[in-house]
């Protein structure tokens, strides 16, 4: 009678908001799961997405099972929280009556109230992990101020509200005391990171603090901005053994054209030059970055110069995905979305495809090279690791033979045997 079925959808960011708030069910004496294949709890909370259309279908679609599983008398309580109710709660409180009540996407202190508990703001920093134990999310703010022209992330979170340094040192070495070795350091927007707080960017300060800190292996960079770029971090990134040599920085174009339509504030020439600049500074880097196809008034044109751009750049990691006309966002006010989706899609197959011989050509590469690998899982016949260049979830991975002597959670040298489009294989 005291379970509850905790649903996280969408990014890392929400599943860091699940954890803090399962912590807090736990201390008030519930039993939680999260995303069970066989949610069986009395009480369901369903934390949302609201990026774009594919999320909010998910995010709606889930929403509808657990409000079957209520008529149906095995659910009594539901609840929903995260960003697609932050977005839109009037319209989903008509829509949806079987949910109990919506929460917005920072609002689970009133989710405890209601269920008749306090917010232990004493156990604030504390989650229950529910990634494997030796790795975690690490949030360091909320928020954006970018406004890009497609995005409705600043329309969800609000404007860009850092965390203080010794809030999220103190979090950290908590989560070493877990068993935490591996940190992935997220945010909307980590290169604005203390500009509201401190009135300068602290974010090659607060990289110093963390690695400094007994116990984290792994630092990795989540979701960088191309403009105003902090390039203090990297000498810290490349004299910090436990810095990773990697950086997600979503670009999203490289037409002047179509940054100046997407509201980038930054041109094709200064992308590069930064581009070179991440290559110099930190010799060996990988640079997983994000396009965005089908925005309005892309031409064939501009599709062109991006897989040209991409062809000469040789991005370790690439991800893509079409235009989704979001309401609110300045493109969705100002803008024609009068490109049809099939189209848009053709034009992320075709970039993915180019990407798919880029990442074969560069994996192939490191055929005989001896890298560190830290063990996820067991599946099959093999162990499962990743390189310091492989993020969790998004990522290729290491596959080992099961029978070699490996523990999940350890760090191990081993050698490149053989490679293929994303995954690579070792021995010790």
């Amino acid at each position: 009678m005291n379970c509850i079925d905790i649903i996280t959808l969408g990014c890392s960011k929400n599943l860091v908001d699940s954890e803090r708030l399962m912590r807090q069910l736990r201390l008030a004496g519930y039993t939680c799961t999260h995303d069970s294949a066989q949610p069986e709890g009395e009480i369901a909370v369903i934390n949302t997405c609201g990026f774009i259309g594919d999320a909010k279908e998910e995010s709606i679609n889930t929403i509808l099972q657990f409000a079957k599983r209520k008529t149906e008398g095995k659910l009594k309580k539901l609840f929903v929280m995260g960003c697609l109710a932050e977005r839109y709660m009037k319209d989903l409180e008509q829509e949806l009556p079987e949910v109990d009540k919506f929460y917005g996407k920072f609002d689970f202190k009133n989710l405890l109230s209601d269920l008749g508990k306090v917010y232990r703001q004493d156990y604030d920093i504390e989650r229950v992990i529910t990634t494997p134990s030796h790795y975690a999310y690490l949030k360091i703010a909320e928020g954006c101020n970018r406004f890009c022209s497609y995005c409705a992330i600043p329309l969800i979170t609000g404007r860009y509200r850092s965390r203080s340094i010794e809030d999220i040192v103190k979090e950290t070495k908590w989560l070493v005391g877990q068993g935490v070795k591996e940190f992935q350091v997220i945010a909307q927007d980590l290169t604005y990171y203390g500009q509201d707080l401190y009135g300068e960017n602290k974010l090659a300060e607060l990289l110093k603090r963390l690695s400094d800190i007994k116990g984290v292996e792994w630092l990795r960079l989540h979701y960088a901005y191309p403009t105003h770029f902090p390039t203090q971090i990297l000498p810290v990134m490349r004299e910090r053994d436990n810095i990773c040599k990697y950086l997600d920085i979503a670009l999203q174009h490289i037409s002047d054209r179509m940054l100046k339509l997407m509201r980038r504030h930054i041109t094709k020439q200064e992308t590069i030059d930064l581009l070179a600049l991440l290559r110099s500074e930190v010799p060996d880097i990988h640079i997983r970055t994000t396009m965005l196809l089908g925005h309005p008034g892309e031409t064939e044109s501009d599709v062109e110069e991006l897989l040209e751009f991409v062809e000469q750049t040789r991005f370790e990691r690439l991800g893509a995905f079409a235009y989704s006309n979001e309401e609110g966002t300045y493109a969705f006010l100002h803008y024609n979305d009068d490109i049809p989706f099939e189209v848009k899609q053709n034009r992320v197959d075709r970039l993915m495809s180019l990407q798919e011989q880029i990442a074969t050509e560069i994996n192939s590469q490191k055929k005989g090279r001896r890298m560190k690998v830290i063990i996820d899982r067991l599946e099959g016949d093999y162990f499962i690791g990743r390189t310091e260049f492989d993020s969790p979830e998004v990522d290729g991975e290491v596959l080992l033979n099961k029978n070699l002597p490996l523990q999940i959670g350890e760090f191990y040298d081993v050698l490149i045997t053989d490679t293929d489009t994303y995954d690579l294989y070792a021995t010790l």
